[in-house]
C-alpha cells in the first residue's frame, strides 16, 4: 500500500534544488557583499515573472539598497514606510497581491504589481529585507513565501 505524508510540488522541488545551490555559492564565502550579490542573481535566475530581486540593509536607522537585480530602485527607506519598512516594522514576511492597494507602497517601479519582503537577521538583530516584485498581480503565494524564508534562513547563517 502507498502511503504519502506529503506532497512535494515541482514549484517546491525547484526551490529545494535552489537552496542546494544557494548554500554551495557562499558557504565558502566570508563576505557579506558577495554572497548577497550571488543570492540576488540566484533567484533573478530561478524565478519567473519578477522584474526585481535584491536586497535592502539596516542601517540601525533606515534600509539602504544593497546588492540587486533589476531595473534601478529607490536607495533609502524608512522605518515603517512601504513594503520593506513595513515589514522591518512588524518584524514579518509581507506577501502583497496589489502593490497599489497597501497604504503607503513606495514605486520604484511601476511596473511592479506584487510584492513579498522577507526580514532578515543576524545575531538576533535586523539586519535587512529580502524583496522581491513582479509585474503580475498575485504572483507569490505561501510555497512562494515559505521557500523564500528559508532561503533568508540559510542567508543570515553566512552573513
Amino acid at each position: 500500500m502507498f502511503q504519502s505524508n506529503s506532497y512535494i510540488s515541482e514549484k517546491e522541488k525547484d526551490y529545494e534544488t535552489t537552496l542546494k545551490q544557494l548554500e554551495a555559492l557562499i558557504e565558502d564565502e566570508k563576505d557579506e557583499i558577495a554572497n548577497l550579490s550571488n543570492a540576488s542573481a540566484l533567484l533573478n535566475q530561478f524565478l519567473d515573472d519578477i522584474n526585481w530581486v535584491g536586497f535592502y540593509l539596516w542601517n540601525g536607522e533606515e534600509l539602504v539598497l544593497g546588492p540587486f537585480q533589476g531595473l534601478p530602485a529607490c536607495v533609502r527607506i524608512g522605518y515603517g514606510r512601504g513594503v520593506c519598512g513595513t515589514a522591518i516594522k512588524e518584524g514579518e514576511t509581507q506577501r502583497i497581491a496589489d502593490v497599489h492597494a497597501f497604504p503607503g507602497h513606495i514605486a520604484c517601479d511601476s511596473a511592479s504589481n506584487s510584492e513579498i519582503v522577507v526580514p532578515i537577521y543576524k545575531e538576533g538583530e535586523i539586519y535587512g529585507v529580502l524583496d522581491i516584485d513582479s509585474p503580475s498581480k498575485d504572483r507569490f503565494d505561501q510555497v512562494d513565501q515559505i521557500c523564500l524564508e528559508k532561503f533568508v534562513a540559510i542567508l543570515e547563517i553566512y552573513i
